[in-house]
């Protein structure tokens, strides 16, 4: 099954779950929002890469009323929950596409991904951050909120342990997980470390991880004016 019908099957009660299955869902997100530089009144053109629902983009659009927010997903299924989540917003658009049909050139002050770019293999991973770097314009930043792979076998064990532990003590139910963890075996993590540097050598400056739990991390790098 590929990645789209996945997501698709599970579009409904996708937001439901989500806290539980994302152990430092406040922290995670919130170091997120935080990395935003942008004042609350500015106004933005956003692009939400693998949106999914919407989640992520909600927040930005509540701290940032004037925002123009573009989402685009792979999935309908998923898409549609956010159709409905922003229904009568006319500030928000919508595409159905993958992460490489990004053709867009200077065209957003902020990129930002959460829990989607791990789906991709490694080089499509450097081609999308470059893609990413000439959409932005000057100033622009990119930030993504994601999953990276450890950095020895132990590691990436200690994280898996951890995880089930996590969701466990979060009272998520076996059938969430077992979801959970057929989707996570269309994974294609990466080390931290390797995503830092592809986000360095594709021009971005500052790069820096603003928040690392385990699996979970938030980064992002600016494009200098």
């Amino acid at each position: 099954m590929n990645i789209a019908a996945l997501f698709d099957r599970c579009a409904t009660g996708y937001d439901r779950d989500r806290p539980k299955l994302v152990p430092c869902f406040d922290q995670f997100y919130g170091a997120a929002m935080w990395m935003i530089p942008f004042p609350s009144d500015a106004l933005l053109r956003v692009l939400d890469l693998g949106s999914g629902t919407g989640l992520f983009a909600a927040m930005v659009a509540e701290a940032h009323p004037n925002a123009l927010l573009h989402l685009t997903d792979i999935s309908e299924a998923m898409l549609g929950v956010a159709r409905q989540r922003f229904a009568g917003n006319s500030q928000v658009s919508f595409a159905v596409q993958e992460h490489l049909a990004l053709i867009d050139e200077s065209a957003f002050d902020l990129v930002m991904s959460a829990l989607s770019i791990h789906h991709l293999e490694d080089e499509s991973k450097r081609e999308l951050f470059g893609k990413i770097f000439r959409a932005l314009r000057p100033d622009g930043m990119f930030i993504n909120a994601d999953q990276a792979l450890g950095t020895t076998p132990e590691e990436e064990a200690d994280y898996e342990r951890q995880w089930l532990a996590d969701v466990a003590a979060n009272g998520a139910t076996a059938e969430a997980i077992e979801a959970a963890k057929a989707r996570m075996r269309a994974d294609r993590n990466t080390t931290l470390a390797d995503q830092l540097r592809w986000l360095e050598e594709a021009g971005f400056r500052e790069v820096r991880c603003r928040y690392s739990r385990a699996r979970f991390v938030v980064y992002g790098g600016w494009k200098s004016g």
